[in-house]
């Protein structure tokens, strides 16, 4: 699919604003900014970015500026207009007796010792100053989650109106603009798998907010009226924890809510919740998010088992496993936490959560060229995203590879901040946001 029918199908979705600024949009549309966590396509893209090729903090090139993030998150910033927003937890108080976790099958979690402040922030884009920041709940965690997480992992959606933030066990809340929370919800603790955290982000198409809740109790996904936070509909899950963040699709006239999941893959009719067809073929602990292109849907996930799915559409009706809506598929080097970038109808994704991208056809799933090992590139959490005919892969050493997106991918810039990096980039106008442990960076290619 081109950039141009991927861009038509985003403005279908209602993102719309107005005005630009001279160093960044004021306000345009989703394909000018990065309105959630993948991007104005969810797929990775940024349609009409041109992002920096090189920086580095050593020397501060390209390095706009750097500001200080209080407390941490793993969730992606996103950027609207001369706003950024993006969550955080913060600890407060004394320090309490640690208490370890106590989730079955626990390991390698952090104990917890503090309560938190669960706090959205704004920036502003040209200066990195923090705008405002709003506390929206203070709690005790029942789990503080594994040591490579957060207690802020997913991430914020706008429509350049107003900004959605799901802190899951702690809350949904809608806010304006300018930190004033306009209504909240409740939906009880979430059991987390081993006690190992939250992370799933909530989804806006239209007027409707959805929030997947694949957890260790009882599983559901429910849909909100944005404005009012009124439920439109809940449907129960037959699921297990997931970490997977849905997708929405406009197929054949029709808005489709995609869910990735252990027992199945799912599509909803996003008007009633209706499950319109189902696939099986995953593994335990879904991480990685579906990506679409409006025709095909690929999944993929990698844990005690390894499974990547392509998926058509057309004619995609009740339970397709093992069917011919299943076009291709893939048993090895699929990726477990990165979710998979979705280019120009090709697929790139990464081995588990190694530097081994892929890139194959969409459309056939053949190698395009298929496996390259990126050099100097470790472990990955973060999403790969794409822009400007390049595709960017950041560890988490704060270490990113720039590989062309051409017929022969090549290794164009490797690029270091000072800080780990685990929360997937946002790329808007000419800027690349990087979230380190401690900081946010805004990456520009400075005028000659």
């Amino acid at each position: 699919m081109s950039a141009t029918r991927m861009t038509t199908l985003v403005v279908l979705v209602g993102f719309v604003a107005s005005a630009n600024g001279a160093d960044g949009p004021a306000g345009g549309t989703a394909s000018e900014n990065w309105p959630a966590w993948r991007g104005p396509l969810a797929t990775g893209v940024a349609p009409e970015a041109n992002p920096p090729l090189a920086w580095d903090e050593a020397d501060g090139t390209n390095i706009r500026w750097k500001t200080a993030i209080p407390g941490r998150g793993h969730s992606t910033p996103i950027v609207w207009g001369e706003r950024i927003f993006l969550t955080t937890a913060i600890p407060v108080g004394p320090a309490l007796p640690a208490r370890p976790s106590s989730a079955p099958g626990n390991h390698d979690n952090l104990p917890v010792t503090h309560r938190q402040k669960f706090v959205a922030l704004a920036l502003d884009r040209a200066t990195g100053k923090i705008v405002w920041q709003v506390t929206l709940r203070e709690d005790l965690p029942r789990e503080q989650g594994h040591q490579t997480a957060s207690l802020a992992s997913g991430s914020p959606v706008t429509d350049g109106e107003r900004l959605y933030v799901n802190f899951g066990s702690f809350g949904l809340y809608s806010l304006d603009l300018e930190g004033k929370i306009l209504w909240q919800a409740d939906f009880g603790p979430l059991q987390s798998l081993h006690g190992h955290g939250e992370g799933s982000s909530p989804v806006l198409y239209g007027d409707t907010l959805v929030v997947n809740w694949d957890h260790e109790g009882k599983s559901f996904v429910v849909a909100l009226d944005k404005r009012t936070g009124r439920k439109r509909w809940k449907i129960e899950r037959k699921e297990v924890t997931s970490w997977a963040t849905p997708v929405v699709v406009e197929h054949a006239g029709k808005a489709q809510l995609i869910i990735s999941g252990t027992s199945k893959i799912r599509g909803y009719d996003l008007a009633t919740g209706k499950v319109l067809w189902e696939c099986g073929g995953l593994s335990a602990n879904v991480v990685a998010s579906p990506v679409s292109d409006g025709r095909m849907v690929f999944a993929g996930s990698s844990y005690d088992k390894r499974a990547l799915l392509a998926i058509d559409l057309a004619g995609a009706t009740g339970d397709i496993t093992g069917t011919d809506r299943v076009v291709w598929s893939r048993f090895r080097g699929t990726p477990y936490v990165p979710s998979p970038l979705l280019y120009d109808g090709k697929l790139y994704y990464l081995t588990h959560y190694q530097g081994i991208l892929s890139r194959v056809d969409g459309v056939t799933g053949k190698d395009q060229p298929g496996a390259i090992r990126l050099a100097g590139i470790g472990n990955i959490y973060a999403s790969p995203v794409g822009a400007a005919g390049r595709v960017y892969v950041t560890d988490l050493d704060g270490v990113t590879a720039v590989v062309s997106h051409g017929d022969v991918p090549r290794l164009l810039s490797i690029n270091r901040l000072k800080e780990p990096v685990a929360a997937s980039a946002a790329i808007a106008g000419r800027d690349l946001f990087l979230r380190g442990d401690k900081s946010l960076y805004r990456l520009t290619e400075r005028d000659n």
